[in-house]
């Protein structure tokens, strides 16, 4: 039996993609072993999101080679699709998978095996218009599946090369996914997250992206499957959130009351430079919107520090806007240059330095908003599902998350893992992680 190891760079839509690609090998007879692991096929799905992230996909296909010479070693994904040029001429590549093009992994892998020539299957990206379909029976979460639903962007934000590697907006059809989900719910998963490249694009082809009905659609689709308990939205583009929508998102009760709506700047300066389509006005309106829709619901976002042209006092402009909002978690980034966006030709780079620096604050502001959000939680009736038991000091508790995404536990005896348990926050479902606790 030959034996494959894959290694997973990037971001969910990524690790889903992974996944597929390893249960496409598991039902091919391959043993599926860590990649640390002497392999015959090795298979990095690779990320370009970042200077970091090109170099550690570099890193990885090389360390594939280095760990087995012999071995068929396959780079798959976005870096693959920013730089095939350079991939091709790369010794230790021997089958390059472009995106929209990652179930095809066992037709090149037979075509390799007929004369050992380097394969390559690329696509013009930005030409594609179908979405690839790749699906999961299993992954590796205890009780959430993450089920991507949706490829590409057509936003086009100035600092981001994912619409140039992932390409224009394609969405996957409504009754594949709730066939996945389904088939999830009765292998046990409780939970699933509906995630993809621009989630609120779904159904874009079809001229809904703006009001974000297909979206809703899916979602009321999904709720009805029984044995799902939660269903938990990933990334969503501010603009989708209205009166109407997040109404109608509240009447689904399985729904999480956690929203990530991507902000990246908390100044209009910035924001323009970055190509982003609102204010911070608009943004906050949204935000007011779903607090109305969700008790205490959980908003969390992702912030860019260092961005061309962004002074001191347009940074100070963003602290006091994430300030303001009242967070429940922010994920900080330094910006990086990428070669081919419209960022990486601007004038006045951020020093590296000064963004360390202003991410730093950033860090430490995030971390007092996450526990003044987890304070305001206290005495409100949560349910959290279960995933793991973890040894405490006061005894065997029993972990998971909470709706709001809060990772909590509860000492009641009795539960067992993959439970869903309904208590009052702070006191028999309690915060892990926190101060106090």
């Amino acid at each position: 039996m030959k034996k494959a190891a894959f290694h997973n760079l990037g971001c969910k839509v990524n690790a889903y993609e992974t996944e597929a690609m390893q249960q496409l090998l598991e039902e091919n007879g391959y043993e599926i072993v860590p990649f640390s692991k002497r392999a015959d096929v090795y298979v990095i799905n690779t990320c370009a999101v970042t200077n970091i992230a090109d170099r550690k996909s570099r890193q990885m296909i090389h360390r594939a080679r280095s760990q087995n010479p012999e071995a068929v070693v396959v780079a798959a994904g976005c870096y693959v699709q920013e730089a095939s040029d350079s991939l091709k001429e790369d010794l230790c590549v021997d089958i390059l998978l472009g995106n929209n093009r990652k179930g095809q992994l066992l037709d090149a892998l037979r075509e390799y095996e007929k004369d050992s020539r380097k394969v390559q299957l690329m696509t013009d990206i930005g030409q594609e218009r179908d979405y690839e379909e790749l699906h999961v029976e299993k992954t590796g979460e205890r009780t959430r599946a993450y089920i991507k639903v949706q490829d590409g962007c057509n936003q086009f934000c100035s600092y981001c090369i994912i619409p140039y590697v992932r390409g224009r907006v394609r969405s996957r059809k409504m009754e594949d996914i709730v066939g996945e989900a389904d088939g999830l719910s009765r292998k046990g998963y409780r939970e699933v997250v509906l995630t993809g490249i621009h989630l609120s694009s779904y159904g874009a082809e079809d001229g809904d992206a703006a009001g974000g009905g297909k979206l809703l659609s899916l979602i009321e689709e999904v709720s009805r499957i029984g044995g799902i308990g939660r269903i938990r939205l990933g990334s969503l583009e501010p603009r989708i959130i209205t009166e109407e929508f997040a109404s109608a998102l509240a009447k689904i009760p399985k729904v999480c009351h956690h929203f990530h709506l991507s902000l990246q700047s908390g100044c209009d300066e910035t924001l323009r430079r970055m190509n982003r389509h609102y204010t911070t006005e608009e943004y906050y309106e949204k935000c007011r919107i779903l607090r109305e829709a969700f008790d205490r619901p959980a908003l969390t976002t992702d912030v860019i520090v260092g961005f061309p042209g962004e002074t001191e006092e347009e940074f100070q402009k963003t602290r006091q806007f994430l300030g303001r909002v009242g967070f429940a978690q922010m994920h900080v980034f330094k910006y990086s240059r990428r070669k081919g966006t419209k960022a990486s030709q601007m004038e006045n780079q951020v020093p590296e330095t000064e963004k360390a620096k202003r991410s730093a604050e950033l860090l430490k502001l995030s971390k007092k908003c996450q526990e003044a959000y987890i304070r305001s939680l206290l005495g409100k009736k949560v349910e959290l599902l279960t995933e793991e038991e973890r040894r405490r000091e006061d005894g065997v508790c029993m972990a998971g998350y909470i709706g709001e995404y809060i990772q909590a536990g509860t000492l009641r005896e009795g539960v067992l893992e993959n439970t869903a348990v309904q208590g009052i926050f702070g006191q028999d479902i309690f915060p892990l992680n926190f101060p106090g606790r």
